[in-house]
């Protein structure tokens, strides 16, 4: 049984490898870059095509927490299953939950690796707050 599941383990991963370039184009480096940064900051996330997009999970049957596409922008995001950090400081009552970037550095990634350990329970002093990933678009 544990053959069976490493083997949907890692036909998803080579999934959400596949679909990098195909939907990052000209960007599939950021692209893998933000693939890489969320897998090291959360190496218990199973990667796996969510709607058409690489997404995150803690196991194969479990509700994707973070992910990552690019439409117009490269947008990272967290679900509703993703545990939110609310600051209760904030003079409003949004909660932010997904960032588009215009670049990708080293600020950036591990800005993205708070977000993405906060978003799985580890590391929960990370505030979710609208400081930014990369410039806001």
């Amino acid at each position: 049984m544990a053959t069976k599941t490493a083997k949907k383990d890692a036909d998803n991963l080579a999934a959400v490898l596949e679909k990098i370039p195909q939907m990052f184009g000209d960007q599939a480096d950021i692209g893998r870059r933000m693939h890489d940064a969320i897998m090291e900051a959360a190496p218990a996330l199973k990667p796996r095509l969510w709607y058409g997009m690489p997404g995150y999970a803690l196991g194969r049957s479990k509700p994707v927490l973070v992910f990552i596409r690019k439409d117009d922008y490269l947008t990272f995001g967290l679900t509703e299953k993703a545990k939110l950090l609310v600051d209760a400081d904030a003079p409003h009552k949004l909660t932010p939950n997904a960032w588009f970037l215009t670049e990708l550095d080293a600020a950036t990634e591990a800005r993205m690796a708070e977000i993405v350990r906060a978003a799985v329970g580890e590391g929960v002093k990370a505030k979710l707050s609208p400081g930014h990933v990369s410039r806001s678009c």
